[in-house]
């Protein structure tokens, strides 16, 4: 998910928000940034996270699959009777609300 971040730069708080869609566990969070690190995905520098370009970002009209059935955020917790999913080719992520979608993947913050 690190590799398909939008924007160059971002805040550590920001991108661990987005780990946290994964996973709470601070450990495999450490776990998760150095090894992008490590990969040469991302600069640690000051509390902040340079991501270097190599993937892309996500592509809602080709990676966001809206489903409709009984959905809990996987975000924010509220219910959903939309669920968003994003497409990697490693698997898919959520369900997110509409909101919640839009930022795990940086297009608000």
């Amino acid at each position: 998910m690190i590799e398909h971040l939008e924007a160059d730069e971002l805040p550590l708080s920001a991108v661990i928000d987005r780990i946290e869609t994964v996973t709470t566990s601070p450990s495999l969070t450490r776990e998760i940034l150095d090894t992008a690190e490590k990969r040469g995905l991302i600069e640690r520098e000051e509390g902040r996270i340079r991501v270097r370009r190599g993937g892309s970002f996500v592509r809602f009209e080709q990676q966001v699959v809206a489903r409709d059935g009984e959905f809990t955020c996987q975000r924010c917790g509220a219910g959903l009777s939309t669920g968003h999913f994003i497409s990697f080719e490693t698997g898919e992520l959520g369900p997110f609300g509409s909101d919640c979608v839009r930022k795990v993947v940086g297009r608000d913050d």
